[in-house]
């Protein structure tokens, strides 16, 4: 489904529209990631709440990946799960909440009876998270609840530089209100899509940035503000440097 008419939120006449399109799929389940990678969107409760009753009507469950719901800005993360408890998989983790990414834990929420059915797959398809991890996310989840204060505050000032930047260098950004990532769209005058914009980048400036092809858009690059200002401020400038230098080559 193309959210990016909506601000990459998905609306309830989307999910709807998607289903009536496509009887022959029998859809039964809807991945829904908030904040969300690769756009940084972050759902208001409204927007989350307003999902519930078509996926209920519809009888869809819900993998919610909530790993980035620690890192909103200036809002609250909320669950679909609070408005669709019955149909609703929680997948999350310490990762990015608290910058644990090489240990590898994630867990899982649901309804009793089907967290039990996973809990049978699960024996026999891999043994148990090593002892020293599970120590560590029991010392974070119990006395850890605000390690991640520090962080949001440097990535808020951070999604603030790089938002403000790519605008000035003509991408159209949508602000982000979580995670730590901007999707952002190439501007039209560079006749660029978003892998020869980012081999352009990467081969005549040495600047790194993923495309937007992996995500769904081909018009899009996302940029990653969890970096030091030091090398944002040099992909800024690189990535204003290409604009500059193939607008005027498209102006020949």
């Amino acid at each position: 489904m193309d959210t990016s008419d909506d601000d990459f939120i998905l609306t309830p006449a989307k999910v709807q529209k998607a289903i009536d399109d496509h009887p022959d799929l029998n859809v039964k389940g809807l991945i829904l990631t908030d904040p969300n990678n690769p756009t940084g969107v972050a759902y208001s409760k409204e927007q989350i709440a307003a999902l519930a009753p078509v996926l209920k009507k519809n009888g869809i469950w819900v993998i919610s990946n909530e790993i980035y719901g620690e890192l909103t800005y200036g809002q609250k993360h909320y669950s679909i799960s609070e408005f669709l408890p019955d149909q609703t998989i929680i997948i999350n983790g310490l990762s990015k909440s608290h910058a644990m990414t090489g240990y590898r834990l994630g867990f899982i929420f649901g309804p009793s009876g089907f967290v039990d059915e996973i809990a049978k797959v699960h024996q026999f398809t891999v043994t148990a998270a090593a002892s020293i991890v599970q120590y560590a996310a029991i010392e974070a989840l119990e006395h850890g609840q605000d390690d991640s204060k520090p962080m949001l505050q440097e990535y808020e000032k951070r999604r603030d530089f790089v938002a403000k930047e790519m605008t000035e260098a003509g991408f159209d950004v949508v602000h982000p209100g979580g995670a730590f990532y901007v999707f952002a769209k190439i501007p039209e005058g560079l006749h660029m899509d978003s892998w020869a914009f980012v081999k352009t980048l990467a081969k005549e400036y040495h600047i790194g940035l993923m495309p937007g092809d992996p995500f769904g858009d081909n018009e899009y690059i996302r940029i990653s503000y969890a970096a030091s200002d030091e090398a944002l401020a040099a992909a800024m400038k690189a990535v204003k440097q290409l604009v500059v230098d193939y607008s005027t080559e498209s102006a020949k």
